[in-house]
């Protein structure tokens, strides 16, 4: 009995700990210009690196009290260890004499990670403005392997149905495959699976086990699971859901490969997992990197930008990794943005043009519309209605009825052939209720169909569940105006008793089509939900001189391809292909750009990709009128911190005429610039310490926007431009000031050669201060054609310098 209570209360104290060393991993050994995939070389440098990690541990915490989860060796060299003993708790969180030892480099605690979860492809005028040039859109993306990191696959889906055998031996457009990825079986993923779209496939679940948050009857342990195919899924699968096609879906660059690191559960999941899923995957060799994931909060220390995740996308990056994270759901509130580095891609989510507008026709000739992915009643018969109270049960609770949860309080005679009236009520918002049970219900009664009204107490948000694919005619009056409308004709025309029951139902409705879609041209809008910058330095919220989101891309209703065995969301379970929101489905938009810029430009690096992708984009919708931005209950202009560069162009990214380049000991003087970031915490995080000669600000980094979050009196900030067209080219520059700012560049015309660079001189000078950001751009127009476009932000702190 006493050894039972010792062990309970050692696994209270039980948790997992990453720690990183002072050697170096594989990517930190070579330089910048020198990284090489030598087979041989990475798997010797793995097996020693392994083997030190062993030796650590066991002479640090004995065998018997601990289980190490993995070892990092590929861009970071360390581990994740799951200490089951409250003296190895302790002992692992005495940072000061772990940091003394001549080993370890730093230590930092395990934290939750979540998921931040077709017309696109012709929406972002890719079958016309970029398929072409690459032969076609089974060949576009064609050598390219797009890691993602995220939920799973269904290897059984049409979207990753085998187009041809891999080829690793053969370039394609001037590029070779290097990826050498393993396919590993298990659950619903058998040794088929790998098929040739699918080219790679892990899951990694060690700390999400350790900590018991995997649940074996739920979650599968093999890389099956949900997924999204608008990265590279294949080209022209007929979406069909409930029998209905509802057209024909595409990934961006079809041609390209996918290779699956499944890291996260239907509970979220673990960065320590996430971390292993990015070093297996840049080690196995992909071009791209899609993480729909990110942290749950800021995560603690000095600066965001150093911790383990971050870390371990920076080395993805100098390895000649693109790299693409989801900007997080926590929009429109100001400083939302879960993905914080310069070195990452981060993902805003906009609305696009395509809408899903249901209708109902009154009998009195109203048509009232509301939302509804629905089919409609038969024919053009008006049936009639009946309110759920009134055709159930005398004992049954009004609250319990009008809902429509429940086929049993219902009377099989009254409610046979009617539309029957529900209400959407506070059950909804809290999941304790779904639009789908009301189908259920309704078709079990054998009703004709369902006209969901808004409980006036909620206001005019809009309802849950309206994205859903019904099989049962229904419609959801989502404003209080329509189903104020609905109710006073369906009681004008329902007769009662003394005792007010309903005995005659005279009002009368048919529910029309809901599943067609409408194409408006308005879009793109910024979506409420995306996360919204200023950018943050750590978990005080402090702001930073960079500019986050990166880019938007459409995130909102996006037909993706669905595993109909996932428990991820139960009113699309058993389908194919769901309508999905959330940064997490613009993420992949943009994943397949930078594929097939990859394909067309394979000797550029990530941040040569990135920046023809922010140069290009566009800050206008489709009528030429600014992009607007939804905020809590209305529209406003959008600003850069709604999304970043703007909404992302493919045909011009292709040749955006002049990038802007940064390298990796340009991101080391970047960190060493932060403000509250010392020598020590640069070097503990990446294993270098700062240079002698280092610059002054954050805002020095050569990125393709000029940012400045702290402006007293006067800032110089050089951009260096390469141009990367095919001719010389002479570019004029015009500016247009933030409020509160004057802006100088140098030179205002100039004339570059292919391959050569050219030094821009900024300088910016505070005016005025309105406590606000100020927002202003840099457009330099080439005489070939070329605009390239770079958004200057600048919070005015003090006229006077120091």
């Amino acid at each position: 009995m006493i050894s039972s209570c010792l062990w309970n209360l050692s696994i209270v104290h039980a948790k997992v700990f990453m720690v990183l060393m002072e050697a170096d991993s594989f990517v930190s050994k070579r330089s910048t210009q020198g990284y090489s995939r030598n087979d041989n070389d990475i798997r010797v440098h793995k097996e020693m690196i392994e083997r030190e990690h062993d030796v650590f541990l066991k002479s640090l915490l004995g065998s018997s009290s601990y289980t190490k989860l993995y070892s990092y060796s590929h861009l970071l060299n360390g581990f994740a260890v799951h200490v089951t003993s409250e003296k190895s708790v302790e002992l692992m969180q005495a940072v000061t004499y772990l940091r003394n030892a001549t080993a370890v480099r730093a230590v930092h605690e395990d934290m939750k990670i979540e998921k931040l979860t077709t017309h696109t492809p012709d929406y972002l005028g890719i079958p016309t403005g970029v398929w072409p040039s690459f032969g076609g859109s089974r060949t576009a993306g064609e050598g390219i392997v797009i890691g993602v990191i995220d939920t799973g696959i269904n290897p059984g889906h049409p979207s990753f149905a085998s187009i041809s055998s891999f080829r690793t031996d053969k370039a394609t457009n001037g590029f070779t495959s290097k990826f050498k990825g393993i396919c590993s079986t298990g659950e619903m993923f058998p040794p088929t699976a790998c098929n040739g779209k699918i080219v790679g496939a892990q899951y990694f679940a060690r700390a999400a086990i350790a900590a018991g948050d995997f649940n074996a009857s739920r979650d599968y342990a093999s890389p099956y699971d949900a997924d999204a195919s608008t990265a590279a899924g294949n080209h022209g699968v007929p979406v069909i859901v409930n029998g209905f096609n509802y057209g024909y879906a595409s990934g961006m660059a079809p041609g390209a490969r996918i290779a699956v690191y499944k890291a996260l559960y239907a509970f979220g999941g673990y960065m320590s997992d996430v971390v292993a899923a990015v070093d297996q995957a840049v080690e196995d060799g992909v071009d791209i990197l899609s993480l729909s994931i990110g942290p749950s909060s800021v995560p603690p220390g000095p600066s965001a930008f150093l911790n383990v995740l971050e870390m371990e996308l920076l080395f993805a990056t100098k390895a000649g990794v693109v790299v693409i994270q989801a900007a997080g759901n926590g929009g429109p509130s100001s400083s939302s943005i879960l993905s914080f580095s310069p070195w990452i891609t981060t993902v805003a989510s906009c609305i696009i043009d395509r809408k899903y507008n249901g209708s109902i026709m009154l009998g009195n000739g109203q048509n009232l519309s509301g939302m509804g992915l629905t089919p409609p009643t038969t024919g053009e018969e008006l049936f009639p209605m009946a309110a759920a109270a009134d055709v159930c049960q005398q004992n049954a609770t009004v609250g319990q009825v009008e809902s429509c949860q429940n086929p049993e309080p219902f009377i099989p005679s009254l409610v046979h052939g009617k539309l029957i009236i529900c209400t959407y009520t506070f059950d909804f918002e809290f999941d304790s209720a779904s639009i789908v049970k009301v189908a259920e219900t309704v078709h079990s009664v054998g009703a004709a169909g369902f006209v969901m009204t808004i409980d006036p107490d909620i206001g005019s948000e809009e309802a849950k569940g309206t994205t859903v694919t019904l099989g049962v005619p229904g419609i959801i009056l989502n404003n209080i105006q329509a189903s104020t409308e609905l109710w006073q004709y369906y009681n004008s025309k329902t007769f009662r008793d003394r005792t007010g029951r309903a005995v005659d139902f005279s009002a009368r409705a048919r529910i029309l089509d809901g599943r067609e879609a409408v194409y408006t041209g308005q879009a793109p809008i910024v979506a409420s939900y995306s996360s919204r910058g200023p950018d943050v330095n750590n978990a005080l919220l402090q702001t930073a001189d960079v500019l986050k989101p990166t880019v938007m891309a459409p995130g909102s209703s996006i037909w993706a391809a669905w595993s109909p065995n996932s428990e991820g969301d139960q009113s699309i379970k058993g389908q194919n292909f769901a309508l999905v929101s959330g940064t997490s489905m613009a993420t992949p938009h943009v994943a397949g750009v930078a594929a097939l810029i990859k394909q067309k430009h394979p000797d550029w690096n990530p941040s040569a990709i990135i920046s023809a992708i922010m140069t290009t984009a566009d800050v206008a919708d489709k009528s030429g009128s600014p992009i607007m931005a939804q905020q809590a209950n209305q529209l406003s202009q959008a600003s850069p911190f709604d999304y970043g560069a703007g909404a992302v162009n493919p045909t011009r990214a292709l040749d955006p005429g002049l990038v802007f380049i940064s390298k990796f000991k340009n991101y080391i003087q970047f960190l060493c610039a932060v403000p509250g970031v010392d020598d020590e915490s640069v070097r503990r995080a990446v294993g270098v310490g700062c240079p002698t000669t280092r610059k002054t600000w954050c805002s020095d980094l050569n990125t393709p926007t000029v940012t400045i979050s702290n402006l007293v009196g006067l800032r110089k900030v050089t951009r260096v431009v390469t141009n990367v067209a095919q001719d010389a080219e002479t570019y004029n520059v015009t500016i247009m000031e933030p409020a509160g700012t004057r802006v100088k560049v140098s030179p205002l015309t100039f004339t570059i050669n292919t391959n050569a660079t050219k030094r821009l001189k900024f300088v910016l000078e505070a005016q005025y201060s309105n406590n606000a950001y100020g927002f202003g751009v840099m457009l330099l127009r080439g005489d070939k054609g070329h605009v390239v476009r770079v958004p200057i932000t600048v919070f005015v702190s003090s006229l006077l310098g120091s």
